[in-house]
């Protein structure tokens, strides 16, 4: 019989209110997620991929194209600031990072991509790649 206890169980998060001091969060409300969540659709001739990334401002959202190959990354710096006279008893600032590549089933025409970043949520309309004329060979 295993005596230890496994950690982030159902208990832990019953109880992780009853414990302060160990589980501290940012003031200025929750971190970046460890992973973006995305949802990607197939329409006529595109795909589109909505992704979430609350707290984040549109100049830190990088979206990176590579074929088929789709990158998001969102960098937070948040600092307090303080004025004179005021007494900082507790200051807590968050930096960090985030990022998410994924597949798509055929190439992108990165140059008539679309972004767009409203309310938390990056979305992207990423048209696939027309195929080149192909010739049909005749074989002799």
């Amino acid at each position: 019989m295993n005596s230890l206890i496994a950690r982030n169980s159902l208990f832990d998060e019953l109880f992780k209110d009853f414990t302060p001091g160990y589980f501290v969060k940012p003031l200025h409300g929750d971190a970046l997620p460890a992973q973006i969540k995305v949802d990607v659709k197939e329409v006529e001739g595109a795909y589109t991929v909505n992704a979430e990334m609350p707290g984040v401002s549109k100049d830190e959202i990088h979206v990176g194209i590579d074929g088929n190959v789709v990158t998001l990354r969102a960098e937070v710096k948040q600092e307090d600031t303080k004025t004179e006279g005021e007494k900082v008893l507790r200051s807590e600032r968050y930096y960090g990072s985030v990022s998410r590549s994924f597949q798509l089933p055929t190439e992108i025409d990165a140059s008539q991509a679309k972004a767009k970043y409203d309310n938390g949520v990056l979305a992207l309309t990423l048209p696939k790649k027309t195929a080149s004329s192909s010739k049909r060979l005749t074989v002799e």
